[in-house]
């Protein structure tokens, strides 16, 4: 499976809109009626897309957004992203800032809602067990960076200089 591959059957699965974890459901039964390598290559290709997502200022934005992150949360967040399409995730890889431009992290903003969706990461899990009754090959784990190199998340200057658009959002959304 290459990139347009796995971008599109992430968007035929969006199309009809829902959550997240709606557009994992219908993905995974896109994936469940092809061929088991294709399966396995959309688990290859989404290990390949959370490595390479793996960057310290989108954590800190997800930090903001959901009101704190572990690295599962980070995760479900970027599970969550990539339920949004391939454009948007690309665009918050390059520009964590770029979320606040999301209607979901606004709406976010004014809730307090947590956004993420485990199930996202587990498509092609879930897909395999469905068309074979066994589970997916492990792959090696998504690549974690090194908490040292985290600036102070918390730190309400530093987040207004690296994520200036969604500081003003959170900051002056009203939380209940």
């Amino acid at each position: 499976m290459n990139t347009n591959e796995f971008w599109a059957l992430i968007g035929d699965a969006a199309r009809d809109g829902g959550t997240p974890d709606t557009v994992a459901d219908r993905a995974a039964t896109t994936l469940a009626s092809r061929d088991t390598s294709e399966i396995v290559g959309f688990e290859q290709h989404l290990r390949r897309v959370l490595d390479a997502s793996y960057k310290v200022d989108l954590f800190g934005a997800a930090y903001l957004v959901n009101g704190g992150c572990s690295d599962e949360g980070f995760d479900a967040f970027r599970g969550w992203l990539m339920a949004q399409g391939r454009d948007a995730y690309a665009r918050a890889v390059g520009e964590p800032d770029s979320l606040a431009e999301l209607p979901a992290v606004r709406r976010a903003a004014l809730t307090g809602e947590e956004l993420g969706s485990e199930k996202m990461l587990a498509v092609a899990a879930t897909a395999h067990r469905t068309a074979t009754g066994t589970e997916l090959p492990e792959e090696p784990a998504a690549k974690r960076p090194n908490t040292d190199d985290f600036w102070d998340f918390d730190n309400e200057d530093e987040v207004r200089r690296r994520l200036p658009r969604l500081a003003a959002l959170f900051n002056e959304a009203p939380l209940e």
